[in-house]
């Protein structure tokens, strides 16, 4: 905040970047279904489940410890959108018909046309709602819109959603902004018949599986079958003529509460921490150098680091940051804040420790996320007070956000 006035509350911050480009990226964000990152071939499990992503990922910007404010997709679409994490404890932020009135980062690209794409129906959870009051000139594809049959409750399948997408997408004329959400990972776990000749499944056995995470070979299939999908659609996107000028971006909705201790740390798995953890990756060869980087940070962040990646200037009053902005204190101590409502417990990560605090029941928990120690809260005062107090601060603030964050002219 560079103006700070604890009387009128007013968290908008001005983005004015240097200079502009002279061309205009196209932007496709990849919203993926349950895309755990413990499950992934990016975390090292020796499953491989993510092959091909994980070689794409070599090839772009990856961020291997991002995290999801909360559990849920309606909750993980909130906060990417948004900006806030959805801190509501009954139902979902984008239920709440108080809370449809919402700024997003989207609209501040201008001259852009918008898209979101579901194979499904988007009124549940009331996101077609929330999607349609907030973007500007929205422009939204549904199961009944595809040529593709439907396979299951969750409408087409991803590859033929991911596909007809980029077939859509081709015909557009001007710069694009499109949301494409993915839904296969997830119960019933179906794969298509029509998919079967070219994609194989594999039996592993309960043991392995148990130990890197997984419940069943279906749930393990279908997270190999998501790779799949993703392949299928970069072939077919790297067809099109936007391909060149468009900046692509992977991130999951949230995690998976699993176990996780084949891969990560211990805390990951004790802590729940796997249920939010997922990747986060920006693709633009030629545009975006290749790098890894092991930085906290969350699902917030994503719209401010895509303007901040673009030179798009915006106006902002979420609680998300531009990870390569270096007037924001918060990069050079980054923290990533997470309610999780089944345990009734709010915290913040940062790239060392993990602090929650009970709504309830008052009780709090420094633990490290980098090995085994489960720290004794008086072992780091200074830590736990300062992670106290930014939990606190971030979970009030977020509560004042959800009906003061109305969108800017």
């Amino acid at each position: 905040m560079k103006n700070p006035d604890s009387s009128s509350l007013n968290y908008e911050r001005v983005y004015q970047p240097s200079d502009t480009l002279l061309q205009k990226p196209n932007i496709i964000l990849v919203i993926c279904e349950s895309f755990s990152m413990y499950k992934s071939s990016m975390s090292g499990n020796p499953l491989n489940t993510t092959p091909y992503f994980n070689e794409l990922c070599k090839q772009g910007l990856f961020f291997d410890r991002c995290f999801s404010p909360a559990f849920g997709t309606a909750r993980g679409v909130w906060a990417t959108v948004t900006g806030l994490p959805d801190v509501e404890e009954i139902s979902t932020a984008s239920r709440n018909p108080a809370a449809v009135n919402q700024h997003t980062l989207i609209n501040a690209f201008k001259g852009y046309e918008h898209y979101y794409f579901l194979g499904g129906n988007p009124t549940w959870a009331n996101i077609q709602g929330l999607l349609s009051n907030n973007i500007s000139g929205l422009k939204m594809y549904s199961q009944p819109d595809f040529k593709a049959q439907k396979i299951d409750v969750w409408g087409v399948s991803d590859k033929n959603l991911l596909l007809e997408s980029a077939g859509i997408l081709a015909k557009e004329t001007k710069p694009f902004f499109a949301i494409i959400q993915t839904a296969d990972n997830h119960r019933p776990y179906t794969i298509p018949e029509e998919d079967l000749s070219q994609f194989q499944k594999k039996v592993v056995s309960d043991s392995l599986l148990e130990k890197f995470g997984f419940e069943s070979n279906a749930e393990y299939n279908a997270f190999r079958y998501t790779d799949f999908c993703f392949e299928q659609f970069m072939t077919r996107a790297s067809q099109m003529p936007y391909y060149k000028n468009t900046l692509f971006v992977f991130i999951g909705d949230h995690g998976i509460r699993g176990n996780a201790r084949g891969v990560l740390p211990p805390a990951y798995t004790s802590e729940g921490l796997t249920a939010e953890h997922v990747p986060l990756l920006y693709f633009f060869p030629g545009f975006i150098p290749p790098k890894r980087i092991h930085e906290v940070c969350s699902q917030l962040d994503l719209l401010p680091t895509l303007a901040g990646i673009l030179h798009q200037p915006y106006r902002y009053s979420g609680l998300g940051r531009n990870m390569f902005d270096s007037t924001d204190d918060r990069n050079r101590d980054p923290y990533a804040f997470i309610i999780d409502h089944d345990l009734k417990t709010i915290g913040v990560v940062s790239d060392s420790f993990y602090f929650w605090h009970n709504l309830r029941s008052g009780m709090e928990k420094l633990v490290s996320i980098l090995d085994n120690s489960t720290g004794n809260i008086t072992n780091y005062p200074v830590k736990r007070e300062k992670m106290k107090d930014l939990t606190l601060g971030l979970y009030e603030t977020s509560r004042y956000l959800l009906l003061h964050n109305q969108k800017k002219n």
